[in-house]
């Protein structure tokens, strides 16, 4: 029995995805009588129907339904095979790691990851959340590539992602809701302050009013956002995180006399743009434009 090509199952496929011969000529750039030709070697050498044509239409057979099946499975393994290909010949990265700071904004994250996915769709993510000189400590000891933080590091790559915006927040039925004056950092010192800690390990960077007596602090800002809508006490979080709970009420940003918000700027950082692959050159630029707009 002859044996069938890869290129005549693209094409068989192609005539059944656009409905007749005249649609696949079209995608597949060959002619009419090519693509019908690799049709009918396919059912010759299968020895079985695969397609019924009536007027200008093409439709599968029991047959055909099944065998196609198969064919878009072999179809797609030979695409990820010469993805695999283009990668190796290309020098691509097989793996990117990033450190990120919590507070940076998910959503240009994510838009950023997904973009890079698009060209490079081999590419492994190796996403670390981090706190702090947490991602600072992950990028020195190059177990990242690349690391988004609040803290530069001078004397290496560093390029200015964004402003985040910090709030001092309470669940609205907190007894510092219930002053009718503005709020002096002395009234704040009374009531439990809800602190995430460095993730660093080799040095701890404080950030913001710390100057409560009573402090609960916890590895990861959804814990502390969660605590806050508990009502089991304040904190500083960031607005991007929190806008949705403030229009539902289920926090109400506190009444201070003075440093209502703090702003904490947020850079990308690696130890040699030149020794970044082309996955993560894109990713850096993406997240560099999407920051910007």
């Amino acid at each position: 029995m002859a044996k069938a090509t890869l290129e005549q199952w693209r094409m068989f496929k192609a005539v059944v995805d656009h409905g007749g011969f005249a649609g696949a000529s079209a995608a597949v750039h060959k002619s009419q009588s090519t693509v019908h030709h690799a049709v009918q070697k396919l059912e010759v050498a299968l020895q079985i129907k695969l397609l019924e044509v009536k007027g200008r239409k093409a439709f599968l057979t029991d047959s055909g339904k099944l065998i196609l099946r198969r064919a878009e499975f072999l179809i797609e393994e030979a695409s990820k095979i010469e993805s695999v290909a283009n990668t190796l010949s290309e020098g691509v990265e097989s793996t990117l790691k990033i450190a990120v700071d919590e507070v940076f904004p998910h959503p240009i994250l994510y838009q950023a990851l997904a973009r890079t996915s698009e060209l490079y769709p081999l590419l492994k993510i190796d996403l670390i959340e981090s706190v702090l000189t947490g991602a600072n400590e992950l990028l020195n000891n190059a177990v990242v590539d690349l690391a988004i933080s609040s803290i530069p590091i001078y004397g290496i790559s560093c390029n200015q992602l964004c402003d985040i915006e910090f709030v001092a927040v309470a669940h609205p039925n907190h007894p510092l809701h219930q002053r009718t004056e503005t709020l002096s950092f002395r009234d704040l010192k009374l009531y439990r302050q809800i602190v995430v800690r460095d993730s660093g390990t080799q040095t701890s960077h404080d950030e913001g009013w710390l100057g409560a007596d009573m402090r609960w602090t916890v590895s990861h800002l959804r814990n502390s956002i969660d605590m806050v809508s508990q009502n089991l006490g304040y904190a500083w979080l960031p607005r991007t995180q929190v806008s949705h709970l403030i229009e539902e009420e289920k926090l109400k940003v506190l009444n201070l006399e003075q440093g209502t918000t703090r702003a904490l700027k947020l850079y990308l950082m690696c130890n040699d743009t030149d020794r970044l692959g082309p996955a993560a050159q894109e990713f850096k630029e993406q997240l560099i434009n999407l920051s910007l707009d």
